[in-house]
């Protein structure tokens, strides 16, 4: 089953090895010479193969980020490391080791065919991110549990699996129980499962399968409604106002409130307290309401700014393409006039009015770019004060409902001081009927110990609405000065990326006349 270290010594995956690996495995002929004497780029190679290496531990493999498949087999690997990096890998070979453990490949998403053939590996597991498995092997391991078949129904491509060698091929069942828990297979152990081995399978676990499929069907409904969650989330992120939408500040408030939850046992703080609940919840969901249409209108506004921007650039380029067609034609022409020129002195001539031409398509070229930089920046100039005027206003518009918030606060806390000294005052004259809680009653010393309690309560809720109220301005307006800031520096780039290519082909028709030697021409 296993491996064992014989005389030559362990070796751990180094560039040297690899480098000598991929020597050895590049192309032989001249390209292949040539190649080796400039340096091969491990990031160029698709292909690798270190079997019979005696490998222990993989490593080094970094650089390798193209890589498509790796063939690792016939070593003594202990443990699957170091293939972080590899994440457009589509074949692995990882067979005859000594692996215990399926676990370091998380990042391996493009994995379609995986060998770990003849390996120690007890459960199979840890798989979860090969989404594009087609093929598994698994032969010759030491599994023995039937309910890893279970795990592998979430791989939906997968049409060829070996498990023989392992305790659970030993099972009476093992064949019929593979067929009906993995249908979409087509090979087992290296042979084509007939269509009437799949009925017969399919009929005689049948119950299992169908409650097996109810249960699934629930989890499934269930990360369908935690990834829809999710996304109404992020939507409502983007707006600044998540948790808005519900009592989430309201019961934040009381969350860390030790007096105030203790004060809500008073009689009559029920009533009033479920008003005061009622009143603020509506706010915030007054908040998100107008979040969200504020989002809508603050992404229209994006929307509409980046179609603009994309027809001017559109719209410039087709006139620059128009001129460079017909200096292109004109070009030719005047080159093979150059060529065909026999007298020199009106090769000079056609040479200078071919510099004027050149220089005349420069001035054309950077004329357009300027016009595209001033017509940009005075649509990123109206954008900015737009999107800007937006941010403002949705800010003022809440921070007026947050206050809407604090003044309920403020006359609950009001509502709630009187309530408490009324019933101090008929604790103190024996005339309360009802019986307090005994953490309740503790507060009612005196008239200090109540107020105190009461304002401590009220200044916990008023930090609660003062910090989500800082948070949703901090948020917004970084959000709007990050978002100005890409914008103006995404032109500055493309203004210099659009000039460096006007100089880069203005040098190179540049380069065509002034190669043009008139002994060649005369020639």
């Amino acid at each position: 089953m296993q491996r064992l270290y014989d005389s030559v010594e362990p070796r751990v995956m180094d560039e040297d090895m690899l480098k000598l690996a991929v020597g050895e495995q590049g192309p032989q002929e001249e390209a292949g010479q040539l190649a080796r004497q400039e340096g091969i780029l491990f990031k160029d190679v698709v292909s690798l193969r270190l079997d019979f290496q005696n490998i222990l531990r993989i490593d080094s493999l970094w650089q390798f980020e193209n890589l498509r498949k790796l063939q690792l087999d016939n070593n003594i690997i202990e443990k699957i490391e170091g293939l972080e990096h590899l994440v457009h890998l589509v074949w692995l070979d990882l067979s005859f080791n000594n692996i215990e453990a399926i676990e370091g490949l998380d990042t391996l998403v493009n994995l379609e065919d995986l060998s770990l053939f003849n390996n120690r590996i007890t459960k199979i597991d840890s798989l979860d991110a090969l989404v594009k498995l087609q093929v598994l092997s698994l032969g010759n391991n030491q599994i023995g549990n039937m309910m890893n078949i279970i795990y592998l129904r979430r791989f939906k491509d997968l049409r060829s699996l070996s498990l023989s060698g392992n305790p659970i091929a030993e099972s009476e069942d093992y064949k019929m129980f593979i067929c009906a828990y993995l249908p979409d297979l087509v090979y087992l152990d290296f042979r084509r499962i007939d269509d009437h081995m799949k009925e017969l399978a399919e009929s005689k676990h049948q119950y299992s399968i169908d409650e097996l499929k109810h249960r699934e069907n629930l989890i499934q409904a269930r990360l369908d409604d935690e990834l829809a969650w999710q996304v109404e989330l992020e939507k409502h992120k983007a707006a600044f106002v998540e948790h808005l939408n519900g009592s989430f500040l309201f019961d934040s408030m009381y969350t860390e409130d030790v007096e105030g939850n203790k004060l809500a046992y008073l009689p009559g703080v029920g009533e009033l307290l479920q008003g005061y609940k009622d009143k603020f919840v509506i706010i915030c969901l007054n908040i998100f309401e107008y979040g969200l249409k504020q989002q809508e209108k603050r992404k229209l506004e994006l929307d509409t700014f980046n179609e603009c921007v994309k027809e001017a650039i559109q719209e410039n380029q087709e006139q620059g393409k128009h001129r460079i067609a017909e200096f292109e034609e004109k070009h030719l022409l005047s080159l093979n006039a150059i060529r065909e020129e026999s007298d020199l002195t009106n090769i000079e001539v056609r040479i200078v009015e071919y510099g004027e031409d050149i220089t005349e398509l420069f001035n054309v070229l950077m004329t357009l770019e300027m016009q595209l930089v001033e017509q940009l920046e005075e649509t990123i100039n109206m954008f900015e004060r737009n999107i800007m005027d937006l941010v403002a206003l949705f800010i003022e518009n809440v921070q007026s409902l947050m206050a809407q918030c604090r003044d309920l606060e403020n006359h609950h806390h009001e509502k709630l001081l009187e309530i408490s000294i009324n019933t101090l005052e008929k604790i103190l004259k024996g005339e309360l009927d009802e019986d307090l809680p005994d953490n309740l009653r503790a507060l009612f010393v005196d008239k200090d110990t109540i107020v105190n309690a009461v304002g401590a309560s009220h200044d916990i809720h008023l930090l609660k609405i003062d910090n989500r109220e800082d948070e949703l301005v901090t948020r917004t307006n970084s959000w709007c000065a990050h978002l100005v800031d890409t914008i103006h520096k995404n032109e500055i780039m493309r203004n210099r990326r659009r000039v460096k290519e006007i100089n880069q082909y203005i040098d190179h028709i540049q380069n065509e006349l002034d190669n043009l030697e008139c002994g060649d021409v005369i020639d």
